[in-house]
């Protein structure tokens, strides 16, 4: 396959796997990285792709499997964290001061769920996709997700009362 039939065959889902992995990651640079390694993989593959009935479905699932194993590993989730913790604390304010606003202790008590809640409860209750869409990007049947967001949403609120319940307490 030569450079013009493999721009002309995967290009024109460019927007659609950026959005896949926006919404996977969260995180634009991240999101157009990962893009650039699965065009990358493509094109390093670009002989074997002309028998691929369907090019779309196949480079959504590349993306979101692309996706799925960086999230899955340790060091991507260490260092998204260590960042996102240092650009959301100000260096001078106690804890307990962080902790007193409902918005991020509920923001907190999600960034402790297990990846698959986690995400999950970001697409839906944060950024409001629908459950399809949800299905589209996760893989996951309609029931699980729900499964998971039930339980992720139990979870958030015993321990939102549980932290609430040990401010009055220590007050």
């Amino acid at each position: 396959m030569d450079a013009a039939s493999f721009k002309k065959m995967f290009l024109p889902y460019h927007r659609k796997l950026y959005g896949v992995a926006l919404r996977l990651l969260e995180n634009e640079d991240d999101a157009e990285d990962l893009l650039q390694e699965a065009y990358l993989k493509l094109w390093d593959k670009r002989d074997a792709l002309g028998v691929v009935d369907n090019p779309e479905a196949f480079c959504i699932t590349l993306v979101r499997n692309m996706c799925l194993d960086l999230l899955r590993s340790g060091h991507y989730a260490w260092s998204r964290q260590r960042v996102e913790l240092t650009d959301a604390l100000p260096l001078a304010v106690p804890d307990h001061t962080i902790a007193s606003d409902d918005a991020q202790v509920v923001q907190m008590l999600i960034d402790d769920l297990p990846p698959q809640q986690r995400q999950v409860v970001r697409l839906r209750d944060v950024q409001g996709y629908p459950y399809e869409e949800i299905e589209n990007v996760t893989g996951l049947s309609a029931v699980n997700i729900r499964v998971m967001l039930s339980r992720a949403r139990k979870k958030i609120r015993e321990e939102f009362f549980k932290l609430r319940d040990y401010e009055k307490r220590r007050d």
